[in-house]
């Protein structure tokens, strides 16, 4: 089926399930209308104890219905289906999974599920338990193996006192991945297992104070992002303060050597690594239980930290792919590509990715929104990026990384 002119809204159904979180997906509706989908809510008949089906009318300005006997003329479990750009169900609850995966359709939400030829995006919410129930896990399977795309949940406060994973991704996060699928992004990561590394380290000199960089975690953080929106399992080992990417599990780290520890061994099961973080090159070699006073001069012996990419490539298994990142500058005896061909050789990456970074301003590189750079490959072949969002940058990463596993390799710049 073919998707939306450019001068018509994405046709988008919002598919609401009985679960506490049904009220973050009034925030979802609004984040979607508010940038030009025409959304329909279909919710169910046990949502509706949540978030009334005026709410829903009011902000789509159209009609709710949550079975298949209203508006029969219109044939609405068919139509619906047939005629989205985007299914999205938010929340997903364990029993929509399972009535999803095994074909039932017992109401308006199940037949649209049913005669939906378009992208599906499904986002489970419900108690851990539940979660990791072996059904549950089997359904999810089942449901990705047939190409829907199920996100992760998030990890945090649950109903009532729990806590852990469960939680629906917050709507903001929901609301980039549903554009994200909507501009054409493929699932060609399906079955996959990624792990992304992101932000600076943080080497302690004592409680207060750190050696750090300016990495802002942005360009990791998009990488993830895109590497869930295309269907693959993602770890992101962040110690970066941004807010957790939907569908990504995020582990928290400071220092360089908990961030080696968690790649090291997220690293074992995965298919590929992308080392997008500013691990810090150097440590103190002794951390001061207390706060150093303030003098005029402290001398700080420094030690070396592990080369963790290095060690990665050490390591490595088969058919794993290892990207690399390389923020250079250039200086009196190169530019900053020669150093990066030089760095390629050095580590034994798949793929590095240069980009040129300077001082606070500077267009690409630290803290911005946008990036600039050129993708090196072992095999000798180079792809320019042109400066636009990281965003763009990380789905050019993804790509080149999918075609080394299916063997179509692009051509060189």
């Amino acid at each position: 089926m073919s998707g939306p002119t450019p001068l018509e809204k994405p046709r988008v159904v919002l598919g609401v399930t009985g679960g506490i979180a049904a009220y973050k997906a009034v925030e979802l509706l609004r984040q979607l209308t508010e940038t030009g989908h025409d959304v329909t809510v279909v919710p169910t008949k046990a949502s509706l104890q949540f978030v009334g089906a005026p709410t829903w009318a009011a902000l789509s300005g159209k009609p709710v219905a949550a079975d298949v006997w209203s508006q029969v003329h219109d044939v609405p479990h068919v139509r619906l289906g047939q005629s989205a750009d985007l299914v999205v169900v938010a929340p997903a609850t364990a029993d929509l999974l399972a009535r999803a995966a095994h074909g039932l359709a017992d109401d308006l939400l199940t037949n649209v599920l049913l005669t939906a030829r378009c992208p599906v995006v499904l986002a489970p919410a419900m108690h851990t338990e539940m979660w990791e129930h072996p059904a549950t896990r089997a359904n999810v399977a089942l449901l990705r193996e047939r190409g829907v795309l199920v996100v992760e949940p998030a990890v945090g406060r649950l109903t009532g006192a729990d806590t852990g994973k469960g939680r629906l991704p917050e709507p903001t996060e929901l609301a980039d991945l549903c554009r994200q699928v909507l501009a054409g992004t493929v699932q060609d990561l399906l079955g996959r297992r990624v792990v992304v590394s992101a932000g600076g380290t943080r080497e302690h000199l004592d409680p207060v104070r750190f050696l750090g960089n300016r990495s802002s975690g942005k360009q990791g953080y998009a990488l993830a992002r895109a590497a869930a929106a295309r269907g693959a399992e993602v770890v992101l080992v962040s110690s970066a303060g941004l807010p957790d990417p939907v569908g990504v599990t995020v582990l928290r780290v400071t220092s360089a050597l908990e961030l080696r520890d968690a790649v090291l061994a997220e690293a074992r099961s995965a298919d590929a690594v992308v080392m997008a973080a500013a691990v810090a090159d150097y440590r103190p070699a002794e951390r001061q239980r207390h706060k150093r006073k303030k003098t005029e001069t402290h001398t700080v012996e420094l030690v070396q930290n592990p080369d963790v990419l290095a060690e990665l490539v050490a390591r490595r298994h088969e058919g794993q792919l290892l990207v690399g990142f390389a923020a250079e500058t250039g200086d009196a005896d190169a530019d900053a590509l020669v150093h990066g061909r030089d760095k390629l050789a050095r580590k034994g990456c798949d793929l590095l990715v240069v980009n040129e970074v300077g001082e606070t301003g500077h267009p690409t590189g630290f803290e911005g929104d946008n990036n600039a750079a050129t993708v090196l490959a072992s095999d000798g072949a180079s792809y320019d990026v042109p400066l636009g969002s990281k965003d763009a940058l990380a789905h050019v990463v993804w790509d080149l990384v999918a075609v080394r596993w299916t063997g179509r390799l692009a051509g060189t710049s």
